[in-house]
């Protein structure tokens, strides 16, 4: 892959329907903001998504956990997620860089789209798609909202619980200015391994903001 290969953006980014409806819900309800204000979110309007649904938030120790986690997402896990750090679900090597990116949702409020493979215990595994949406909570809090979707249903989802993730790819999406509906947009894959603190740099890399990791240029989504 060429060395200055970006993440991509936009939604064309997104394949699953359930991405895609929670990204127009929300994207209506910000209006032209940042993010939508966290009691402007309507369950009622969502109420298809709910059981894939999550709201993060940042603990005392600035660690994204659940606040909260729709059953099908806790029956693929095969447990109750509320309470637990949102980088338990990856790989150890992958957990840096997806703290980074729960990370950037709450303070630079990005959007992000992440595809993975999800391995159980018995080695079976299947691929998902995850969006992480910014919400407003004022500056006291951070939290933001997002979904996790299996492409696939096979049979053993949900009985045969998933037991760690390894990312495909990542994509920080700027929904003010990409266009909204290309779907076809190849993915970027993320390398074997994640950079250390000390590869991670800011910098400008590519005509307007955007961070480098590793070889990879993340585009800031949102706006500050």
């Amino acid at each position: 892959m060429a060395q200055d290969e970006a993440v991509g953006v936009g939604m064309q980014s997104m394949k699953q329907n359930g991405s895609i409806q929670l990204f127009q819900y929300w994207n209506r309800l910000r209006n032209g903001r940042p993010a939508p204000k966290r009691t402007e979110i309507e369950p009622s309007d969502i109420k298809s998504l709910l059981a894939d649904t999550f709201i993060l938030e940042k603990d005392g120790r600035g660690e994204a956990v659940f606040r909260l986690a729709g059953t099908r997402l806790c029956a693929i896990y095969g447990r109750e997620l509320k309470g637990f750090a949102f980088t338990s679900l990856w790989k150890e090597k992958d957990q840096r860089l997806m703290a980074r990116l729960a990370w950037g949702a709450f303070e630079s409020k990005s959007v992000v789209v992440a595809s993975f493979e999800g391995f159980t215990r018995s080695r079976r595994s299947t691929s998902f798609e995850l969006l992480i949406l910014p919400l407003d909570f004022g500056v006291d809090q951070a939290r933001s909202m997002g979904i996790l979707t299996a492409a696939e249903r096979p049979f053993w989802l949900g009985v045969d619980p998933v037991v760690e993730a390894r990312i495909e790819s990542v994509r920080v999406v700027d929904a003010d200015r990409e266009p909204m509906f290309l779907k076809n947009r190849p993915s970027i894959p993320v390398p074997n391994l994640v950079p250390g603190d000390g590869n991670i740099t800011d910098g400008a890399i590519v005509a307007g903001s955007g961070r480098r990791i590793r070889h990879l240029v993340v585009l800031d989504g949102g706006r500050n």
